[in-house]
């Protein structure tokens, strides 16, 4: 949406701070769980010893099973919000979804303290991770909706608050192995951590009608937005639309008809009357034609291209991150290696991503009509096997290339500006394909695309991570 004039300031810049903050809080369960894999897999992967040797050994694949029912919620519910947001309103959405991802937070925090066979301990956390990432969808859509009131820059804001998520998330896990405290007060601080992040983006939700210049852009849907509709479609004034030279001259000749007869006052008053319902009328049946919303497969059609590449882009990344990038080792010791997968694979990543992000605001290439961002968008693909030909380990079948941390750390970085860059790209580019009035209709297609991409590579990871 375009600023108006007539619109109040954002003092201190309050309501951006919200919405960054909201944007943040949208994906803190995604990226806590995420980034606390090793606490989940040292908790699950135990061994159990007989006479000095191990009999069991168990393997979860947390990290493939957490993937997959994070992104299941995300598809389902973009698929099932026109039915959801119809029948529960937004304050319910939005405050209720960050209770319930608060207690779901409380929950994984108390369990750090709780001693649990590995199996119950499994489906309790399996339990957790998909009703908070439901809750952290409907919040997610319910929060795009509402930010979609508001000027254009505040959704670039909400976005920036989304991509700086994982990097909080990834400092928390920093801090508290840096805290040399035990591995289980150190998660038990970890989870504390979202816990607290919940309440505040809480709170900030609260705070948001209170402030002027949000009131005026959400109140203004009800309000504002109509009047200045009709404003607009039924204008004022004596000029004839194009086209009615032979309305016009009948018209006219009714005039005459009139006066000839004797009565010029009825003529006048028919003319009034006409030219009235004429002015009225005929632009309201050319604006209603020209705002009328194209059906779903029209725009389809259109942005099939984008909506493509953007499923692209996510099969390819969480095919491989973090399921299989988890498992990458470092050829050091020492304490680097209890830093290395939160440096190197959780906080490079989403620094790197959002970096990606980032420059698509001063440079745009290839353009969208260009055959090339499609193929680039493909080509994308060879990360899957560089990645999986380094250090991973346990190791089944491919050999291993790349050994050195360094060169993981470069193909990481590759990996995750591209998958920031291409992904913003395709999401801007969508809605400058389409006519101004089904840039939402092409913007909520873009949503199903995006959370499909993410659900497909989540099902993938499962069996690139046993090919490795």
């Amino acid at each position: 949406m375009n600023p108006r004039e007539d619109a109040p300031a954002d003092r201190g810049f309050f309501v951006g701070i919200i919405f960054f903050i909201l944007g943040l809080g949208t994906l803190l369960p995604w990226n806590f769980f995420m980034t606390a894999s090793m606490y989940f897999n040292n908790r699950l992967n135990t061994s159990e010893w007989s006479n000095g040797t191990i009999t069991t050994r168990k393997e979860y694949y947390f990290d493939n099973w957490m993937t997959l029912l994070s992104q299941l919620p995300l598809l389902l519910f973009t698929f099932l919000n026109s039915f959801l947001y119809d029948w529960i309103s937004e304050k319910v959405r939005i405050a209720g979804s960050l209770v319930f991802i608060l207690i779901l937070f409380v929950l994984t925090a108390v369990l750090v303290k709780i001693s649990m066979e590995e199996d119950r301990f499994f489906s309790v956390t399996m339990a957790t991770v998909w009703f908070i990432n439901s809750f952290g969808a409907v919040l997610q859509g319910s929060l795009f909706g509402l930010v979609g009131l508001l000027p254009q820059r505040y959704s670039a804001i909400f976005m920036s608050g989304q991509g700086l998520g994982g990097t909080f998330a990834a400092l928390a896990m920093i801090f508290a192995i840096a805290s040399e405290a035990d591995s289980e007060s150190a998660a038990l601080g970890y989870f504390i951590t979202p816990c607290v992040g919940t309440l505040v983006t809480l709170f900030s939700y609260m705070l948001l009608p209170k402030l002027e210049f949000a009131r005026f852009y959400l109140d203004r849907k009800s309000k504002s937005y109509e009047l200045e509709t009709s404003s607009r479609l039924l204008p004022t004034g004596d000029s004839v639309p194009p086209g009615d030279v032979e309305g016009c001259e009948k018209t006219s000749d009714l005039s005459v008809g009139s006066v000839a007869n004797g009565n010029p006052n009825k003529g006048d008053s028919s003319v009034i009357e006409e030219e009235g319902v004429r002015q009225a009328f005929i632009p309201l049946q050319s604006e209603n034609k020209s705002t009328q919303k194209s059906s779903i497969l029209e725009v389809f059609k259109k942005i099939w291209l984008m909506a493509f590449c953007v499923t692209f882009v996510f099969t390819v990344t969480l095919s491989v991150f973090p399921a299989v990038i988890v498992d990458v080792k470092t050829v050091y010791g020492g304490k680097w290696e209890r830093y290395f997968i939160p440096i190197f694979c959780f906080l490079l990543f989403n620094v790197m991503d959002f970096t990606g992000r980032t420059v698509t605001i001063l440079l745009k290439w290839p353009s969208k009509d260009s055959r090339l961002f499609p193929l680039l968008v493909v080509c994308r693909v060879v990360f899957v096997p560089l990645l999986m030909m380094c250090n991973v380990q346990e190791r089944h079948y491919m050999p291993v290339l790349f050994s050195n941390d360094i060169v993981f750390a470069t193909i990481m970085l590759f990996f995750s500006v591209s998958s920031g860059y291409f992904v913003c790209l395709s999401m801007t580019y969508a809605p400058q394909l389409v006519e101004p009035k089904d840039a939402e209709t092409a913007g909520a297609l873009m949503t199903f695309f995006l959370a499909l991409g993410l659900s497909l590579g989540a099902a993938l990871s499962f069996p690139l991570r046993l090919l490795a």
